[in-house]
């Protein structure tokens, strides 16, 4: 749940609720603040993996991060011009882009592969509810604090969540665990039935040589393996169909609802896809296959898409929104079959986990996404295609 300060989620709500006219940007600045967030986070990915590998203390440094994450965003609520809200946009990048691919080798550090689909669906699913409750708290705000001792309802939602998110960063520092070798309060029996859980199933010990050598040859290891660019081409596909979200809010308010009520209806598909993401990794688990549960989604996706393109009424496109939201379902399936694929040395995991290669292509997507949106939507439905939130 420490996804509940999504940065594109409160930034699409924040423009709903009148940040783009307080700070008085026009289309191309806004779209600039919303993709300078991925610059920082390509910067950021692969030697964040790398450190985290290096230092083996995921407590503290995930919770720094995420301390630094929320923290970021609080103060995002005060800026009053356009290079103010680039600058932090920038920082929220360098700051959130080590949660995500952490938590990935985290879990590869504890897991097995026939158990990690479902915790990585668990771990995906902060994001789903990131975008149905950050939403809905943003309807709570846009009804009852806009403002209040003087302040927009945009720079409450900032203050808010990002508060939550350095709450949550400051607990998981005393209360998650480190890896296992490493973890201080377990004992020496447990440690070693942790770590020979997955000796046994990848026929080595989950260790590295040690010292930042090792580091840099799992760097190496990783950029040389055609894995990581077919995982690549993967994930730029599932990004590119789900840049959707970028702009959810918008496709809800073609159902021409008042804004709360549109605000309220973009959290059931999500809560729908939580449910059913967990149910879906669970099943990819027991079967111990992932291919299949990669592929099916897919169809389902596209019809969602078709729906949503050639009706108007309000049941049938409404209903397109739960089928197009099937793209997040494939997530926990690609990042457990990532780990799978690339489980030894550590060094080398961390690296294809932290998305060196996956990361700068999933933003393209996400951005070519938008850019094609734009395009198409004032001769679609007649409305301002600047209108991306």
């Amino acid at each position: 749940m420490v996804n509940v300060n999504g940065s594109s989620n409160n930034y699409a709500a924040a423009k709903l609720q009148g940040l783009e006219a307080d700070l008085s940007l026009d289309d191309t600045e806004y779209q600039t603040g919303l993709s300078i967030l991925f610059v920082g986070y390509i910067l950021m990915q692969v030697p964040s993996n790398m450190l985290l590998n290096y230092m083996g203390r995921p407590s503290l440094y995930i919770g720094f991060f995420t301390c630094a994450w929320g923290l970021v965003s609080a103060v995002t609520s005060q800026v009053t011009n356009y290079g103010g809200i680039v600058a932090c946009r920038f920082i929220l990048g360098v700051v959130e882009a080590p949660f995500f691919c952490a938590i990935l080798f985290y879990l590869s550090k504890w897991y097995t592969k026939r158990e990690l689909a479902f915790r990585m669906s668990i771990f995906y699913s902060g994001s789903l509810l990131s975008g149905a409750f950050g939403n809905l708290i943003a309807a709570g705000i846009l009804n009852g604090l806009r403002g209040h001792r003087g302040l927009s309802a945009w720079q409450w939602l900032y203050i808010i969540e990002g508060s939550i998110t350095c709450a949550i960063g400051l607990v998981i520092c005393f209360v998650l665990p480190d890896f296992p070798e490493t973890w201080k309060l377990l004992s020496p029996e447990m440690r070693k039935v942790a770590q020979r859980r997955l000796a046994i199933e990848a026929g080595q010990a989950d260790v590295d040589e040690g010292g930042s050598k090792s580091q840099f040859e799992g760097f190496k290891l990783a950029m040389t393996d055609v894995k990581t660019y077919v995982f690549a081409l993967a994930y730029m596909c599932i990004t590119g169909a789900s840049g959707f979200q970028n702009f959810f809010p918008t496709l809800v308010q073609t159902l021409n609802l008042e804004e709360t009520i549109t605000l309220v209806l973009v959290a059931p598909p999500y809560l729908f896809m939580v449910v059913y993401s967990l149910c879906h990794s669970l099943a990819s688990d027991k079967f111990e296959k992932r291919f299949w549960f990669f592929f099916y989604p897919i169809p389902i996706t596209i019809i969602g898409f078709v729906i949503f393109m050639k009706t108007d009424g309000f049941g049938p496109r409404y209903f397109s929104f739960f089928l197009m939201v099937f793209v997040f379902a494939q997530n926990g399936t690609l990042y457990s079959w990532l780990a799978s694929s690339i489980p030894r040395p550590p060094a080398k995991r961390a690296v294809g986990q932290s998305y060196f290669i996956l990361c700068s292509i999933d933003q393209q997507a996400n951005q070519n996404s938008l850019r094609i949106l734009q395009l198409n939507w004032k001769q679609r439905f007649n409305l301002d295609p600047l209108h991306i939130y």
